[in-house]
């Protein structure tokens, strides 16, 4: 206590009064909220009476939905997979919604045949109306999983596919997640000790921008700062995306060394290790692993230390050892190949007609093999997925059962939890339960009629389904209290691939609604969250989301579809031309992985009757590689940087390669270490102010800029001067070369 003489003496004469006073704040907090960092971040305050589902909210929602479904989709298929996050949205959505309550008149308009009205402007642009416009953008952003079917079916299979099937399942395996959302809202939302981590960023940046700013002498406002940053990255990305394209990806040491194979792997950005590489172009830095500027230093960290011992240090030793005869085939690749080094004929071990394994043709061909990179990050996968469970049961064990038991218990919950039970009207479970019966009703649509074009039969969908409501839960409890969010793919590909092998369609429908209508329930949860932690009523969230998750599944549906229509060759990286974008390297790797557990099957790749069995032991690894970390957190509690040793990050940091590369990363971290670090500790004022709203800025600039210059130009077979700069590529065609004597290949020396 301060000024505390008083209460010393009385507690030396005997008084209770401390123990009263920490019986009274425990009794607050509870009041308030169990967890600190909401107690600190959320405001224990609602004023009901603001204007929410308004037209603004619907304007500016719809439009940013639509707009970032759109623009997220046409990048997926780009070189350099740019993601435009809805907190672009959330930015620029604030000075139009101020200048439409300042412009709009306060018209009353009723809609014709009902008793239904509303006001073109209600009032001030408020918080709560920027929070669904953001959540309208949130589904926009999410990008929609089986838009992948869709696209390795047409581009990769070459095989024709019902429209109407692409659409069903583009939209159920979306939809689904709302039907596990609400059966678990009541532990994942509610409760006060599923606290949601990532939303206090989100709340403290809405608090952030409807402060009153005002401008200080010869400085800018956010608002200012954001702009000039957008027309900046706008005017430059002309260089990287259409003048200069090589700027992407520059590798000095092949340039140095131009007939060395052993130089160009070691110093391709694009298809070796990328010693000395460099990118000129943001969409290189944050195209694979969203912006650096948002990611905390410690992950950067993390990440990094992974990439280079998994690139530096095992991928050379394996590599330069061959193993698993790795000098037979690129150091790097994503492809797979027969046991001489070429580009594996999948025509031979499908059958054409019934779209099936041949295991007859595949008996008097070759099995499959994989560059040493591609066959370590299936490992690496599974030793993610082992470390995350240890990681967590080990860190945050205590914390998630302390909480869990609590969130089931009949407490009433916190003053959020009181406040939103007051005020507003909760959603009935049946609305929840409606839209399940009938996406699931639509699934076997999709999946059983049209031909049976997606091969998945009825026990496969009710299957995944049981999958992910088990799993809904208690990944939900661990990522609602650490942040973490262990994936399914690994385990949904495998469970299929064993009990219903040789199909590559039934393989990748299966994992899409076993694992991605978990995910997306989660993400519906975590919005709802954000949403409980705002005062939004639960009913204008669960009409924006629902709303949303429509409107954006169909644009990237629809965008999807146009692109793949009219792009002559897009994904065919052997047709298309040097300077062509269109290479769909996420879709590569999603085709690839098919054939691998679908066509094949896990029981050839990695069971008994395949090349890779030995990468069954990166489960154990990952299992026990959290372990020495949280001993010696222990034995030096000191120590603090001890507890920043995330060992699933560290594990996983090379997951997103491919289709990321080297240079990816290298430039990636470069960035997030300067700004998340130094310019964090020497300037954190500035980096406070403004460091997310340069991020929003880059990635806007980025987007506008190539979605302008493809319809201005590229659309219409403008490609302007044709040079050496203009490929998309880093030009250092040895570094795909194999290196064991004997092997033949076109382009590459024989050793």
């Amino acid at each position: 206590m301060s000024d505390s003489g008083v209460a010393d003496s009385s507690y030396k004469n005997g008084d209770r009064l401390p123990e009263n006073l920490k019986q009274a704040e425990e009794i607050d907090e509870l009041e308030n909220s169990p967890i600190e960092q909401v107690r600190l971040t959320v405001p224990a305050t609602d004023d009901p009476t603001l204007p929410v589902l308004t037209f603004r909210t619907w304007t500016l929602g719809l439009f940013s939905c639509a707009l970032l479904a759109f623009l997220n989709q046409f990048f997926g298929y780009r070189q350099n997979q740019l993601s435009v996050s809805s907190i672009s949205a959330q930015i620029i959505a604030l000075p139009l919604g101020k200048l439409m309550a300042a412009t709009l008149p306060a018209k009353v308009v009723r809609i014709p045949g009902t008793e239904w009205e509303f006001s073109l402007n209600p009032g001030p642009f408020n918080i709560k109306e920027h929070v669904l416009i953001t959540i309208f953008a949130n589904s926009g952003s999410n990008s929609v999983y089986a838009v992948n079917i869709i696209t390795i079916v047409k581009a990769f299979y070459h095989r024709q596919l019902h429209p109407m099937a692409a659409f069903l399942l583009s939209q159920t395996t979306q939809m689904m997640g709302y039907g596990w959302a609400g059966l678990f809202r009541k532990y994942l939302v509610d409760s006060p000790y599923m606290w949601w981590p990532a939303n206090l960023v989100q709340v403290s940046l809405f608090r952030a921008l409807h402060e009153k700013e005002v401008r200080r002498k010869r400085g800018t406002t956010r608002l200012q700062f954001f702009l000039m940053v957008f027309v900046a990255s706008y005017c430059y990305y002309i260089v990287p995306n259409y003048l200069f394209p090589s700027i992407t990806a520059l590798s000095f040491v092949c340039w140095i060394w131009k007939d060395s194979v052993t130089a160009q792997q070691i110093g391709s950005g694009l298809s070796g290790l990328g010693v000395g590489s460099i990118a000129l172009d943001w969409s290189t830095v944050a195209g694979f692993l969203g912006s650096p500027l948002a990611t905390p230093g410690f992950a950067v960290l993390n990440v990094m230390a992974g990439f280079f011992l998994v690139v530096y240090v095992m991928l050379p030793i394996t590599y330069w050892t061959n193993s698993y005869n790795a000098k037979r085939f690129p150091i790097f690749s994503s492809h797979v190949f027969d046991q001489w080094g070429k580009p594996y004929n999948i025509s031979r071990i499908l059958n054409q007609k019934t779209f099936e394994f041949d295991p007859v043709g595949y008996s008097g061909y070759s099995q499959i093999h994989l560059s040493i990179f591609f066959a370590f990050t299936y490992g690496i996968s599974f030793a993610t997925l082992a470390a995350t469970i240890s990681h967590v049961a080990l860190f945050h064990g205590k914390s998630i059962y302390r909480q869990t038991k609590q969130a089931f218990s009949d407490h009433v919950g916190d003053v959020h939890t009181r406040l939103m039970k007051k005020n507003y009207v909760a959603v009935p479970e049946w609305w929840f339960s409606i839209i399940l019966i009938c996406v699931v009703g639509l699934a076997f649509l999709a999946c059983l009629g049209f031909g049976g074009e997606l091969q998945l039969p009825w026990w496969g969908i009710l299957l995944a389904c049981v999958i992910a409501f088990f799993f809904t839960l208690p990944i939900g409890i661990i990522q609602a209290t650490t942040n973490q969010q262990p994936g399914l793919n690994v385990i949904t590909e495998l469970i299929i691939g064993y009990l219903y092998p040789g199909r590559p369609l039934a393989n990748v429908a299966f994992k899409t609604y076993g694992y991605i209508s978990m995910s997306q329930a989660l993400m519906f949860l975590s919005d709802f969250k954000l949403g409980h932690y705002m005062k939004i009523p639960p009913r204008s969230m669960f009409v924006v989301q629902l709303v949303g998750t429509l409107v954006s599944s169909s644009v990237y549906f629809g965008t999807a579809w146009w692109l793949l229509t009219t792009v002559p060759n897009i994904c065919n990286t052997a047709l298309l031309d040097p300077s062509s974008p269109w290479t769909c390297p996420g879709d590569d790797v999603f085709y690839n992985a098919s054939i691998i557990w679908g066509v094949v099957g896990p029981l050839r790749m990695f069971g008994r009757l395949g090349v890779y069995a030995g990468q069954n032991w990166w489960f154990l690894v990952g299992l026990l590689a959290p372990v020495p970390v949280w001993v010696c957190s222990r034995l030096f509690p000191k120590a603090k940087w001890i507890s920043l040793i995330n060992m699933p990050i560290l594990i996983g940091a090379t997951g997103m390669m491919p289709p990321a590369r080297a240079v990816n990363y290298l430039a990636w971290g470069a960035v997030g270490i300067a700004f998340n670090f130094v310019v964090y500790r020497k300037y954190k004022q500035w980096w406070a102010r403004h460091n997310y709203v340069l991020s929003a800025g880059l990635d806007a600039g980025v987007a506008f800029s190539a979605v302008l210059t493809y319809f201005a130009l590229q659309y219409r077979s403008i490609f302007g001067i044709q040079w050496w700069g203009t490929e998309l590529d880093d030009h250092c065609a040895l570094a795909r070369c194999p290196t064991e004597p004997g092997m033949v290949t076109k382009g590459c020396p024989v050793f």
